[in-house]
């Protein structure tokens, strides 16, 4: 990785693209940002329109309109780009959609020489992370995942509005698929470093009488039904994006709820998959392993196996 001055490129100059670019730039998290996309038009007026954004910011980025090129130097490459949604749709449906440019974009990558970190957000995560790796040759441990990250931060957001707590207080991952496969394991959650299992046994009526399946069921879905009224989820996930890079750049070690690829954790291999991981300045360094209940084993496994389903139809 480049030291004193750190380049990030993002390809796909979309929704999420443009409002990773625009956290990029009001956090002043790298040197140089360059974007790529293929409506020259489009990707130079969202370009401009960062800069004129930046006065305001207290920023010294460099922005540019970007070419492939610009990979051969950059510390980190996002894959932002996507396929129209099309209300109905899961993650998953959008696979042979975007599969195809996805790893064409990758080679086109690879091809400059490019020897930084791979952060992937396109749809279905997972399945294109694990895509974006077996094209690339790199390993797993440099090409990561958004993955259940977003999941975590609904998480936590809402069981903090239902507490009346900030949510910096609350700590809980979702696992598995970032789709509709995904649980939570509620053994790992806490609020305040009290276990919520024992918070709800001493007082029931804490979360207001909601059960758990349906936190469950309101975390999975509430991505589509914002999906349904906005027609894209931009700010959440570009938040997160932006969380991992700043991470890898400045070295951090913190942990976040990743796509992965463990080496037997979880007695899982050859997979990508949302588990809590220590991210730093090259890449995925070390895995949260938690002691799961059975039950949230079995949902882990299950959740894992939907994965593996869908690589099998990659055409790699």
């Amino acid at each position: 990785m480049a030291m004193g001055r750190s380049k990030v490129v993002i390809i796909g100059a979309g929704n999420v693209g443009t409002a990773l670019a625009h956290h990029l730039v009001i956090q002043n998290v790298c040197s140089d940002l360059r974007l790529i996309d293929m409506r020259k038009e489009k990707v130079w007026a969202e370009v401009m329109d960062l800069r004129h954004s930046m006065g305001y910011s207290q920023t010294g980025m460099n922005v540019e309109v970007g070419s492939y090129e610009d990979c051969h130097d950059a510390d980190i490459v996002v894959f932002a780009v996507s396929a129209p949604y099309k209300e109905g749709m899961t993650r998953l449906d959008m696979q042979d959609l975007v599969e195809g440019m996805v790893a064409s974009i990758t080679r086109q990558v690879i091809d400059t020489g490019f020897q930084g970190i791979f952060v992937v957000i396109t749809n279905p995560v997972d399945v294109m992370t694990y895509l974006v790796q077996r094209v690339s040759g790199f390993a797993p441990k440099r090409v990561i995942g958004t993955g259940s990250s977003l999941d975590s931060a609904r998480l936590c957001e809402f069981l903090a509005d239902r507490m009346k707590v900030d949510s910096r207080s609350v700590v809980g991952y979702c696992m598995g698929e970032h789709g509709n496969s995904q649980f939570i394991p509620w053994s790992q959650v806490s609020v305040g470093g009290k276990r919520i299992l024992d918070i709800l046994e001493d007082n029931p009526e804490q979360l207001g009488g909601i059960r758990l399946d349906e936190i469950q069921e309101e975390i999975t879905q509430i991505g589509n039904r914002i999906m349904r009224y906005k027609g894209a989820t931009n700010y959440g996930i570009a938040a997160v994006a932006a969380r991992i890079i700043k991470a890898v750049l400045l070295d951090e070690r913190i942990v976040l709820a990743v796509s992965v690829m463990p080496e037997g954790e979880y007695g899982i291999t050859d997979v990508y998959v949302g588990i809590p991981a220590v991210l730093n300045r090259y890449g995925v360094t070390d895995l949260v392993e938690y002691h799961l209940t059975p039950q949230e084993q079995g949902l882990l496994e299950q959740s894992v196996q939907v994965l593996r389903e869908a690589n099998g139809r990659l055409h790699i």
